[in-house]
């Protein structure tokens, strides 16, 4: 599997998540960006993970089924699917169906991390569906996958 290389609008690797997209500010999703996008994807999807949360790896959003593309805009509205993504869907997580940017405990700094997976095909589950759901069915599909990390206190 090939490493997707990817920037997300104002968040650097290993730095820190602008208030906008957190759960303190206007709670909204990143733009993201792709530089070496494989040509035989066909869908992204894109989990938001908090490292530092008891239960390991909590997610905090799931999208998937967004059609490929070298960019997918931010402020990504809430709903099973979103309507001019091409039918993406949005799971359960944090954010039920929508992006649920970081909020730790006050006083405490957790690290998060958004994990994009390039497929092969479009990923058929419900909008109900965990990410280990997801994963089980992309099983075999996943091209690429990249990550990035940054912290919020």
């Amino acid at each position: 599997m090939d490493i997707l290389e990817f920037t997300c609008t104002g968040i650097e690797n290993g730095g820190k998540f602008p208030i906008e997209h957190t759960g303190r500010g206007r709670d909204v999703s990143p733009e993201f960006i792709f530089s070496n996008l494989s040509p035989q994807a066909k869908t992204l999807a894109i989990a938001l993970e908090d490292l530092s949360h008891p239960i390991k790896d909590f997610t905090h959003w799931l999208i998937w089924n967004i059609p490929a593309a070298g960019r997918v805009e931010g402020g990504i509205p809430a709903g099973r699917r979103v309507p001019g993504s091409g039918g993406a869907c949005q799971g359960i997580g944090y954010g039920f169906h929508r992006y649920a940017g970081p909020r730790p405990p006050k006083g405490k700094t957790h690290i998060y991390r958004f994990t994009v997976y390039a497929l092969d095909c479009e990923i058929r589950t419900g909008a109900h569906s965990l990410k280990r759901t997801f994963l089980k069915k992309a099983e075999g599909h996943i091209l690429q996958k990249g990550s990035i990390t940054a912290k919020f206190e």
